[in-house]
């Protein structure tokens, strides 16, 4: 049933956002008509151009709004340098699954729909999402260099990290057997496992108990 929205500008075009991200991700954008569009929203058809001129320029806004959402979202939830690689990949991680578990709708269209972009804004969509993930690979350099992961390949792990974390949304269901907080905390184990990380930290474990054995021998 369509729903009826007041004059409020910025009400309506959120709610045209919404529609929208919602209708294409159930049925992808080349079916989802701008008159369907309407109806689900409940005003006519010719409001939606005084929003969004053509049917692209509202996919590419959902899109950026998107990248542009989970960039400032990453910039609040960052934690600082001085704790080390391990906390900042344990930010980043908890940070993105959080961010898509509460948009499915806009991941699966930003995920999905990029083919229907134009050249340019999707190179421009392509761009947010490099330096989005630059951070990722930032923080890998930096566990790898100070030795806290064990990895070959930052750029190849990035991408294996952000397949895995994103790809939540494509099972994870609310009302079943885990919660967004169990969901996050195994995908942080095996995002470290990953990294190398609970090896680096078993080793230095070991490393300890070796020292600690030879001084008592020694004294």
């Amino acid at each position: 049933m369509a729903r009826t929205v007041g004059s409020d500008g910025e009400k309506t075009q959120a709610a045209i956002r919404e529609a929208a991200a919602a209708l294409i991700a159930r049925h992808g954008y080349e079916a989802v008509s701008m008159r369907q569009l309407a109806a689900e929203v409940g005003v006519q058809a010719a409001a939606l151009y005084r929003y969004f001129p053509t049917k692209e320029d509202m996919l590419f806004t959902l899109m950026r709004e998107h990248m542009e959402g989970l960039t400032a979202s990453w910039e609040e939830a960052r934690r600082p340098a001085a704790g080390g690689p391990t906390d900042e990949l344990s930010a980043f991680v908890s940070n993105h699954i959080a961010f898509h578990m509460a948009r499915r709708h806009s991941t699966h269209v930003s995920n999905m729909e990029l083919r229907s972009l134009s050249r340019e804004r999707l190179t421009h969509i392509l761009k947010l999402r490099t330096s989005y993930e630059k951070e990722l690979r930032r923080i890998l350099r930096d566990g790898a260099e100070d030795g806290t992961f064990r990895i070959d390949d930052a750029a190849l792990t990035a991408m294996a990290i952000i397949q895995m974390i994103t790809g939540v949304i494509v099972w994870f269901r609310p009302d079943e057997r885990l919660s967004v907080e169990e969901v996050t905390r195994n995908y942080l184990i095996m995002t470290m496992r990953l990294v190398g990380a609970s090896e680096t930290a078993e080793e230095s474990r070991r490393q300890e108990n070796v020292h600690a054995n030879a001084e008592f021998r020694a004294g």
